[in-house]
């Protein structure tokens, strides 16, 4: 049993309330009690205590969209727009080298990049979900693997009753792990048929799992789909019951106002990615009409070869930014809007509200401690949460619990998380940049 002390105490449990004086009781990997610290300092006397003066203890950010492996990629196909991207590069590239080994090794890194960042949760789509999730267990993550289809033979699988039937037997061998949870994960709608999509809402509501799919990511996605089918993809997901609670639509740049207010009254979430949107040149997303319509917005990062950072910090500070200065209202997507869309609403369009993003009892201990005054730009502190929505950067976060297990201690991994992520950080120097340099 431990007892945290912080100077400031951020719960985020739909409020932004900013609480002094308190004190986090956790349990093995549970949140026990919050309450006054001298308070629980009586009740709990043998708790370890853990003082944490001039930080705030807040929930674990959640990455609500990323291509973890793809770390490898990062700055191989940079300057190009989505289509060229994808065919020119990332599929090549793919096609050569994206094997269970690279999936590992990429996703080692790119767990220690978030975690060392503040992000405790990462929801994945990509291929072999057994090494990513692996790779999150040896590093110490949360993570939601996906169930990944796209309809065409990768490395990984040749068709889409392979992908799913790999997808399965990831998800039921790991099935006793207590941080590690599961999506159904179709790529794209320019990548994955009707009746595959069917399949995969039929396996969401079976399983009960969210469906993590991109959508509407680019003007020529859209346009294509019209001139090929005569219809949106979003209305083609409306006749395939895909637009639901569970849906999380990744990216949604080209979403109108009347997909916007279905998506709110069906429960729906937009997953908004702004760095790798403006880096592909694919739009800035219409998120202050999406928060206008009841929409509920949440962050991702995207993968390193498209960002090329997993920063939840930047890109939640440029997707505020980003909505004010498009709609021209400057209260759009304010400080507590944008600190609960990283942590209890991103936990909610996970279906995972009753487990991580909040700090309460019961929940899962995902939590982090954020320093204030330790660096120039920390001071000073007027609002603390304006502060760490506009000003906080990953290098202010100081320690990290995950399910309890504190993984980042003075911002360094703990024990032999550091030394495998460091062999893979040589690996990658000594071995995948050759590879990836040869591919050409």
């Amino acid at each position: 049993m431990q007892l945290l002390i912080p100077q400031w105490l951020l719960c985020l449990n739909h409020t932004t309330e900013v609480l002094e004086n308190h004190a986090v009781l956790i349990q093995q990997d549970r949140i026990l009690a919050i309450g006054p610290r001298d308070e629980l300092l009586q009740s709990h006397p043998n708790a370890e205590r853990i003082d944490l003066p001039g930080q705030v203890l807040m929930p674990g950010l959640i990455n609500c969209h990323t291509h973890a492996a793809m770390n490898i990629l990062r700055g191989a196909a940079d300057d190009l727009a989505l289509h060229d991207w994808l065919q020119t590069r990332i599929w090549p590239l793919e096609g050569e080298l994206a094997d269970a080994e690279f999936v590992y090794d990429g996703t080692v890194l790119a767990a220690a990049e978030m975690l060392q960042g503040g992000i405790t949760t990462f929801n994945d789509m990509y291929f072999y979900p057994d090494q990513v999730v692996q790779a999150a267990l040896d590093v110490g993550s949360r993570v939601f693997a996906g169930i990944t289809v796209i309809e065409f033979p990768t490395r990984y699988a040749a068709e889409a009753k392979q992908y799913i039937e790999l997808g399965i037997a990831a998800r039921d061998k790991f099935k006793h792990e207590n941080t590690v949870h599961w999506t159904i994960a179709p790529h794209a709608p320019y990548t994955v048929s009707d009746d595959t999509f069917r399949h995969m809402a039929m396996l969401a509501e079976e399983l009960d799992l969210p469906v993590h799919c991109h959508l509407h990511e680019t003007a020529s996605e859209v346009s294509d789909a019209e001139s090929r089918d005569g219809t949106r993809p979003f209305a083609r997901f409306e006749q395939l019951g895909l637009i639901n609670e569970r849906l999380m639509a990744v990216h949604g740049v080209h979403l109108n106002e009347h997909e916007l207010l279905t998506m709110a009254e069906k429960g729906a979430t937009l997953v908004h990615c702004p760095a790798s949107n403006l880096k592909l040149a694919s739009g800035i997303a219409p998120v202050a009409k999406a928060l206008k319509a009841g929409v509920n917005v949440v962050i991702g990062t995207d993968g390193a070869a498209s960002n090329n950072k997993l920063d939840m910090w930047e890109e939640g500070r440029l997707a505020s930014l980003l909505c004010k200065g498009a709609s021209g209202d400057a209260t759009a997507f304010s400080a507590g809007e944008l600190l609960k869309s990283m942590t209890c609403n991103a936990a909610k369009a996970l279906g995972a509200d009753h487990l991580i993003g909040r700090i309460a009892p019961g929940l899962q201990a995902d939590l982090i401690t954020i320093a204030i005054g330790e660096a120039a730009h920390q001071l000073p502190n007027h609002n603390l949460v304006s502060k760490l929505a506009y000003s906080g950067a990953s290098r202010d976060v100081k320690h990290v619990w995950v399910a309890g297990v504190q993984v980042v201690q003075s911002q360094q991994l703990v024990g032999k998380r550091a030394q495998l992520v460091g062999e893979i950080m040589r690996k990658t120097q000594r071995v995948w940049q050759t590879r990836v340099e040869k591919v050409g």
